[in-house]
């Protein structure tokens, strides 16, 4: 896939980011991951991020994030794989360089680790990432790197592969600048946690799509709000935000982490093998469980 092709993708529905499944003892479990990724690709995502932040990319090793793509690619039919690079630059270079090596058609640049920096170091960050790689490159705006319009300009004028612009910062007046003054040489997209709760507000600053973590568990109500926002049915948005999102949201802000937490939660609700987190996160508690199943049973 060329990066003209994944930015045409990415910007024709809704994207997701699968949990990465593991076993007990926290290795990786590839039957589910395969299982979870064949599920997933029969409800209709653009692209799909693996592994990405609720893939929990943050407890893999490089080898492992490889792997997690690998499993991935091969499971997802006709579905765009999209890998991710993150940490410092040269071993985001690295993650990239063996994401495209395993098939990635595209890479997820997440936040560099620990360290804050001035415009000029990012924009060499995201440059090498670039340079090393043949396939598209989608930067994800948040924490660590938070880039100007300027600094973007900049980058698009030398790297052609950057191809898209993803925001979990939620500055919408920079989200708005940004769209304004790139126009069409980017797609953006929605990376808020649990987006469908900003989704509006980024629709009107011409963020047209997004990541849905809840898609990993709920898949149709994910498809059937995002196909209610693009029409402008806001009965029907403001219905699933009240009944599902608000809820959910609410249970996810009581610990740090939770936003991963939930989502495989989701899954092993449903009855489907997600595993627990890797450490540092924590999983839910058992009427934390409870709560939230009662929660899907009465929306699905």
């Amino acid at each position: 896939m060329t990066p003209d092709d994944l930015k045409s993708a990415l910007g024709s529905g809704l994207l997701s980011f699968p949990v990465t499944t593991f076993k007990p003892d926290l290795s990786i479990d590839e039957e589910a991951y395969r299982s979870h990724i064949d599920w997933l690709d029969g409800y209709g995502a653009a692209v799909l991020f693996a592994p990405g932040g609720t893939g929990e990319l943050f407890s893999l090793t490089p080898d492992e994030t490889a792997r997690v793509t690998r499993i991935a690619k091969a499971s997802a039919g006709r579905t765009p794989i999209v890998g991710g690079a993150a940490y410092g630059t040269a071993m985001a270079v690295e993650m990239a360089r063996n994401a495209e090596a395993a098939g990635a058609d595209g890479i997820l640049l997440l936040p560099p680790y620990l360290m804050f920096a001035e415009q000029e170091g990012l924009i060499a960050h995201v440059k090498a990432v670039c340079d090393a790689v043949g396939i598209g490159v989608v930067v994800y705006n948040r924490d660590n790197i938070v880039l100007t319009a300027e600094s973007l300009l900049r980058l698009t004028d030398t790297c052609s592969n950057l191809i898209g612009f993803k925001d979990g910062y939620g500055e919408v007046d920079r989200v708005i600048e940004i769209t304004t003054q790139l126009q069409d040489r980017l797609v953006y997209i929605g990376g808020m946690p649990t987006h469908e709760l900003y989704a509006q507000a980024y629709y009107s600053a011409g963020v047209t799509t997004y990541s849905s973590a809840v898609f990993n568990f709920v898949p149709q109500l994910a498809q059937d709000f995002y196909s209610a926002l693009r029409k402008g049915d806001k009965e029907t948005t403001d219905r699933l935000l009240k009944e599902f999102f608000f809820p959910l949201v609410a249970m996810r802000n009581r610990k740090k982490g939770y936003a991963v937490s939930i989502i495989k939660a989701g899954l092993e609700a449903i009855g489907r093998r997600a595993g627990p987190v890797r450490p540092p996160l924590t999983d839910l508690s058992a009427s934390e469980m409870d709560e939230l199943k009662a929660l899907i049973d009465q929306i699905v």
